[in-house]
């Protein structure tokens, strides 16, 4: 596990059916300047929909149908504050456990408690997970199969013993993530599903810092995430001299990626044969994009038409804004790497705090 400083936001919404995703992250620090002791974030679909931190102590909500969702639930607010407030007493003890165990008396730490659940809108299948991390290395992963605790680390085996020895608190665990946190997932989608389940096409662009540089198909302003992009010749997709970026969030709520491909060896007479694909789900019709120096947008030069060509500043700028401001908002989200199979788990969630009452319920580390 690796602690990421920045968010790197999700989708999963189309006219097809689609798993739907409900995550809290919650991330306890020490010795961090100018940064919240507690700061928790709630994800739907990836999308984030609340945030809290223990210096405001105050419930922000991040999407506008979440005010619904509190005007027809009086308490939703107050009831989800006094929660997240337990937690922060909660985690910080779980905290200094942890920093005595691993003998550490100062510095920076970080502790992540991430709590979620996962709902098939077709199938009905749901999924839960719940897993701890400590210093950006996984502690402890809760098995929804064997309903027990998994420790990697040595120093996590003390922790896993006590908290499978407690029953009930088990049972909790399964009733919460298995029924408790997808009834709510189903009800932040109802009130989301015109957001959550919009499709926007990106605009396409090709990039290129210098002459004898990659030139980078850039597809920007697309929803949701569930997207592809790629360089073919003859039809046929490359897999050879070609470097797929990641997606990225950008200020707006949209999301960004790249694929670069290297023309190094390729001669110009032949650069008509290439063209770069971008694919969103639940759309039929692709876009394509012929590779043609004339079109390419540059930062050393004009393009081959005499237009200024120059990279979509805005955008770049955009996402970098987003990242420094979720780097305070959101400093402890943590993301496994997602891998064919579906090794691990996705990020996504509600949060362990929508009706989640295990804030008085969690065992002693």
């Amino acid at each position: 596990m690796k602690i990421l400083f920045f968010l790197v936001l999700l989708g999963l919404h189309s006219a097809a059916a689609v798993i739907h995703s409900m995550k809290n992250f919650f991330t306890v620090s020490s010795e961090v300047p100018n940064f919240p002791e507690l700061v928790a974030v709630g994800m739907v679909d990836d999308v984030q929909i609340y945030h809290y931190d223990s210096n405001t102590m105050r419930l922000v909500p991040k999407q506008d149908w979440m005010n619904r969702v509190a005007e027809d639930e009086p308490q939703f607010w107050k009831t989800y504050t006094a929660r997240l407030f337990g937690y922060q007493q909660l985690f910080k003890g779980y905290f200094e456990t942890l920093k005595h165990r691993f003998n550490q008396t100062g510095g920076v730490h970080i502790f992540q408690w991430m709590v979620g659940c996962e709902w098939d809108d077709e199938t009905g299948d749901v999924n839960g997970f719940r897993q701890v991390g400590y210093d950006g290395e996984d502690f402890l992963s809760w098995d929804v199969k064997t309903n027990t605790w998994i420790a990697p680390k040595q120093q996590a085996v003390i922790t896993k013993n006590s908290w499978n020895n407690d029953k009930s608190q088990l049972a909790y665990y399964k009733n919460y993530l298995t029924q408790e946190c997808p009834d709510w997932l189903k009800i932040y989608v109802k009130y989301g599903r015109s957001s959550l389940m919009r499709t926007e096409l990106p605009s396409v662009s090709l990039l290129q810092k210098t002459p004898s540089s990659p030139v980078s198909c850039f597809a920007t302003g697309f929803y949701p995430d569930r997207a592809d992009i790629f360089w073919r010749k003859d039809g046929e997709e490359l897999h050879e001299n070609v470097e797929l970026g990641e997606i990225l969030p950008n200020h707006n709520g949209s999301f960004q990626m790249n694929v670069d491909l290297n023309l190094s060896s390729v001669i110009p007479e032949d650069w008509r044969r290439y063209e770069c694909v971008f694919h969103l789900s639940g759309v039929k019709d692709d876009i394509i994009t012929k590779l043609d120096k004339a079109v390419i947008q540059t930062n050393w030069g004009k393009t081959g038409d005499g237009s200024d060509g120059g990279f979509p500043l805005g955008a770049v700028i955009g996402v970098v804004v987003v990242l420094l401001l979720l780097v305070v908002g959101i400093v402890g989200f943590f993301i496994w790497k997602k891998k064919k199979g579906k090794e691990g788990f996705k990020p996504a969630n509600i949060s362990d705090t929508d009706s989640d009452n295990s804030g008085s319920q969690n065992p002693k580390a």
